[in-house]
C-alpha cells in the first residue's frame, strides 16, 4: 500500500469514529454492523461532499457498484507467514512440509507465504519460487531447481542412475544393478554413486576388470572394490582365517584333577 493510499484510508477513521459510533450504545458486533449500515445509507451517504457536491451514496451506485466483483462465498484465506532457511539440500520447511528452491538461494533466509492452495517464497520482496501447498510430511520438488548432476539423487531417479552405470560399461552396469537389487533401491543409491566415482577416478577399463572378479565371487562391497583398485588386485583378497583361541593362562593340566583312589583288589582276594 502506497503512502498516498494509506493516508486516504486513515483520513476517514476520525469521521467514522466520531460521527458513526460516538455516543451509541453497542453491545455486540452485529449491533455495530447495523449502526454502520444505517449511517452509510441514511445519514452520511446522503450528505453532499464539500468538493464534488455529490452525495456519496449516489456516487457509489453510479460509478463504483457496477465494477465491483461479486461478494465472496467462501471465508477469506488467511495466509501463514514464516521465514525458513534454505538448507544445503535446497529444501525449505513450511508447515511441516518441504519445498525445493533453486541452488543460488542455499543458506539464505527467505520469506514464505502459505495459504490453502499455494506456497510462495520471497527474497527482498520478489517472488523466487511458487509451489502447490503440501500436507504435513509432504514434499514438493522441482527437478529444474537442481543442477544436472544432483537432480538424479534429489528425485530418487533410480532408472537414470542405472543408465549412467550402463553407459560406463556392461559389467559396471551389472554390478550397479546388483547393488540396486532391493525392495527399497533408493536406499542404495549412494553405493552406485561411489561406484561411478571409482569409474571417474580409475577409468572404466580397470573398474570393469575388478567388477568382473567381484561378481564372480559374489562380492558386492564398493569399499573392498576400491581397495582392490588401489592395490592393483585382479583376484578378490583371501578371507582372513579364524584365529585359534589362546590357551588360558591359568588352565591346570588334566592330571591334577585325578583323585588319589586305591585300586580295586583282584577277584578272590579280600581287602584287609
Amino acid at each position: 500500500m502506497t503512502a498516498f493510499a494509506k493516508g486516504r484510508v486513515e483520513r476517514a477513521v476520525p469521521g467514522v469514529r466520531d460521527d458513526c459510533f460516538a455516543g451509541e450504545v453497542l453491545f455486540t458486533l452485529d449491533d455495530a454492523h447495523a449502526r454502520a449500515r444505517t449511517w452509510c445509507l441514511d445519514e452520511y451517504g446522503l450528505r453532499r461532499h464539500s468538493r464534488t457536491q455529490r452525495r456519496p451514496l449516489e456516487h457509489f451506485r453510479a460509478e463504483e457498484l457496477p465494477i465491483l466483483q461479486p461478494v465472496p462465498t467462501t471465508p477469506y484465506d488467511v495466509p501463514a507467514w514464516s521465514t525458513p532457511k534454505v538448507a544445503r539440500d535446497q529444501l525449505a520447511s513450511v508447515g511441516k512440509a518441504t519445498y525445493s528452491l533453486p541452488h543460488p538461494y542455499v543458506g539464505q533466509v527467505v520469506t514464505a507465504r502459505a495459504d490453502t492452495q499455494t506456497v510462495r517464497f520471497y527474497l527482498r520482496g520478489l517472488v523466487i519460487k511458487l509451489h502447490a501447498r503440501q500436507p504435513p510430511g509432504g514434499q514438493s520438488i522441482d527437478a529444474s531447481d537442481y543442477p544436472v548432476e544432483r537432480s538424479v539423487y534429489a528425485l530418487r531417479n533410480v532408472t537414470a542412475l542405472q543408465q549412467q552405470a550402463d553407459q560406463a560399461g556392461p559389467v559396471i552396469g551389472r554390478f550397479a544393478a546388483a547393488l540396486l537389487d532391493s525392495p527399497l533401491p533408493w536406499t542404495r543409491m549412494r553405493r552406485v554413486y561411489a561406484l561411478l566415482s571409482l569409474v571417474r577416478r580409475y577409468g572404466p577399463t580397470r573398474v570393469a576388470t575388478v567388477c568382473t572378479v567381484a561378481l564372480d565371487a559374489d562380492m558386492l562391497d564398493v569399499h573392498r572394490l576400491r581397495r582392490m583398485l588401489e592395490q592393483g588386485l585382479t583376484t578378490p583378497p583371501p578371507a582372513t582365517p579364524a584365529r585359534a583361541l589362546p590357551r588360558a593362562k591359568y588352565l591346570r593340566p588334566a592330571h591334577q584333577y585325578a583323585l588319589p583312589l586305591r585300586a580295586a583288589p583282584p577277584e578272590g582276594e579280600e581287602s584287609q
